[in-house]
């Protein structure tokens, strides 16, 4: 469920010249994208420090730094983790098996372009069933409220942003990008409540100079 809400909030229109299932409601190109939202979905400190970045590029938006304290004072980054392995291009799980359930009760569909030597896009349909099943969840589940909240910040912090893009910003912080491969990403959430610390008193310090 954690995949198919998080297919929902990031899915694009699907464009006219693209080969779709005749019931698909949006898409999301390239697993990487994919990826990458969901490491962020699975280690809340890590969109915490990325939202500290949101806010150090744009000081004024103060919203972002009171999101970054919702998560990194409360037991979010401990009871929401979900650990992932580091790959030769950062954080990655197989997703074929977890998607497959989504596939076989028709709420995705999957395709891939093939490249010269190997696939060059994977591709994922959210189908019709499965933006109603997503809606469904919203209204019926509400233990599921936290992922539904979680996936709209994630795409609204990386609207227009590709996967590569993504995986970019990802490794500039060195806890990840030092993680060897095949060992699980460890969590930062020390790290980021110290840096929420330091912005907070800057910030308190600017408004006191002002």
């Amino acid at each position: 469920m954690r995949l198919l809400l998080l297919i929902n909030a990031s899915a694009q229109p699907v464009p006219a010249q693209l080969s779709a299932p005749a019931e698909a409601v949006g898409v999301v190109r390239t697993q990487v994208r994919l990826q990458k939202l969901d490491f962020w979905l699975r280690y809340p400190d890590y969109l915490a420090f990325e939202l500290m970045n949101e806010f150090e590029a744009a000081p004024k938006e103060t919203e972002l730094l009171d999101l970054a304290e919702d998560i990194l004072s409360s037991e979010e980054p401990d009871l929401r983790r979900f650990p992932m392995l580091r790959h030769r291009f950062g954080a990655f799980e197989e997703l074929d098996e977890a998607l497959s359930p989504l596939v076989e009760k028709g709420l995705i569909s999957k395709t891939q372009v093939l490249g010269q030597n190997r696939v060059a896009e994977h591709i994922y349909f959210l189908l019709q069933r499965g933006r109603d099943v997503a809606n469904e969840l919203a209204e019926q589940a509400p233990a599921l409220e936290w992922y539904i909240s979680r996936t709209k910040l994630l795409v609204a912090m990386v609207d227009g942003l590709g996967g590569t893009q993504l995986k970019n910003r990802q490794y500039l912080l060195k806890d990840y990008a030092d993680t060897a491969i095949g060992q699980h990403i460890a969590p930062i959430t020390d790290q980021a409540r110290d840096r929420l610390r330091k912005l907070r008193a800057a910030a308190a310090n600017s408004i006191e100079e002002n």
